[in-house]
C-alpha cells in the first residue's frame, strides 16, 4: 500500500518530497522500537507526518508521541487504502448525505459495527449531555465558554 501511495502521490505532486515511509509489524512494539522510529521521523526532518493505524489506535500512539516527534502528526485512518485504490469510497450520493460510514460498515462489518454503534452512540450520548448542560446554564444566567 505504501508503494502505490508513493507513486500515485509524486504523479500528482511531481515536486512532493517524501522524507519517508514506515508500515509498523502488527503487534505491540518495544520501547527500543518506538524509540528507533522517532528518532528516524525526527531525523529525516518531515514536518508533516501522516499516520494511518486506524482509530483509536493512530490517535493514542499520537498522542504518546507527541513532544517527541518534530513535526505535525496528521491522523488519515482508512483515507490511504482509499488514496491507494485498495479500498473503494462510497457512491457519491452516500457522500453527500453523508451516509460513507454506512458504506463502509456494510463493507467491513467484522471490523467497524463496535466502532460505530458503540463509540459513536457513547459519543452522541455525551455530546447530548454536554448541549443539556449548556442550555441549562444559559438559562440560569452564567457565562459559558
Amino acid at each position: 500500500m505504501l508503494k502505490k501511495i508513493e507513486q500515485k502521490a509524486l504523479y500528482e505532486f511531481p515536486k512532493l518530497i517524501i522524507a519517508g515511509l514506515f508500515s509498523p509489524p502488527f503487534r505491540k512494539l518495544s520501547e527500543s522500537e518506538e524509540n528507533e522510529i522517532v528518532k528516524k521521523i525526527n531525523y529525516s526532518n518531515a514536518s508533516l507526518i501522516f499516520v494511518a493505524l486506524g482509530c483509536p489506535k493512530q490517535e493514542i500512539w499520537m498522542k504518546r508521541m507527541k513532544g517527541k516527534i518534530n513535526g505535525v502528526m496528521v491522523g488519515v485512518g482508512g483515507a490511504f487504502p482509499v488514496y491507494a485504490g485498495i479500498t473503494k469510497r462510497a457512491p457519491l450520493w452516500m457522500q453527500k448525505t453523508s451516509l460513507e460510514w454506512l458504506f463502509r460498515m456494510i463493507q467491513e462489518p467484522g471490523r467497524l459495527w463496535k466502532r460505530y454503534l458503540v463509540t459513536n452512540s457513547k459519543f452522541i450520548f455525551l455530546s447530548l449531555i454536554e448541549l443539556i448542560r449548556i442550555r441549562v446554564l444559559k438559562k440560569t444566567g452564567f457565562s459559558v465558554k
